[in-house]
């Protein structure tokens, strides 16, 4: 969707790899916030715009929120310098949830986020179970330990004279579903 490949199947060109797919997974998150918080009507997505693979999972997650009766509140996040701005946006609007979808911009600044939602006791779900380490409640995307295994693969083949353009790219097999206890119980 994006337009890196025509095709998953056969890439075509020098390009193939692994998909991160996490848009695939978005619908997910926002129904384990429903199942959190049932009387939820609020979700803030923290997010960067101008990443292209992200605006297509914005797209995925406000369409599943519509359908569970959510209100979305996008809340953009271009450079780590934009975070604190939009702190001020999530406090000021208040949400009964919050998404954090990642890319460099909120993973550099991974315990900021984490801070920000414990001080604010927001629930918070994100796509990597990193924030989960660093205290945050609860993620759900694929396992990037097996993504990183799996393109590490996609390399060999490809060092070993395998055409990218013949070579599948590779969607994630692994789901995986992080809750920090101690973060639930202080929430």
């Amino acid at each position: 969707a994006s337009g890196l490949v025509g095709n998953l199947a056969r890439p075509g060109g020098n390009v193939t790899g692994t998909a991160s797919s996490s848009h695939a997974s978005v619908g997910k998150q926002v129904e384990l916030v429903r199942e959190l918080l049932p009387n939820a009507k609020h979700l803030a997505i923290l997010w960067n715009p101008e990443n292209e693979a992200k605006r297509l999972e914005f797209e995925e997650s406000f369409a599943a929120a519509k359908a569970l009766g959510m209100h979305v509140r996008s809340v953009e996040v271009r450079t780590p310098h934009e975070l604190d701005e939009g702190f001020a946006t999530i406090v000021h609007d208040a949400p009964d949830a919050l998404l954090v979808f990642i890319d460099s911009t909120t993973l550099s600044r991974r315990a900021a986020i984490v801070s920000f939602a414990a001080l604010h006791r927001l629930p918070a779900i994100y796509q990597w179970r990193d924030f989960v380490h660093a205290g945050g409640l609860m993620s759900y995307g694929p396992n990037a330990e097996h993504e990183w295994r799996q393109a590490a693969r996609v390399v060999d083949r490809i060092l070993r004279g395998a055409s990218p353009a013949e070579m599948p790219v590779q969607q994630p097999t692994k789901f995986e579903l992080a809750i920090n206890l101690p973060t639930a119980r202080a929430l």
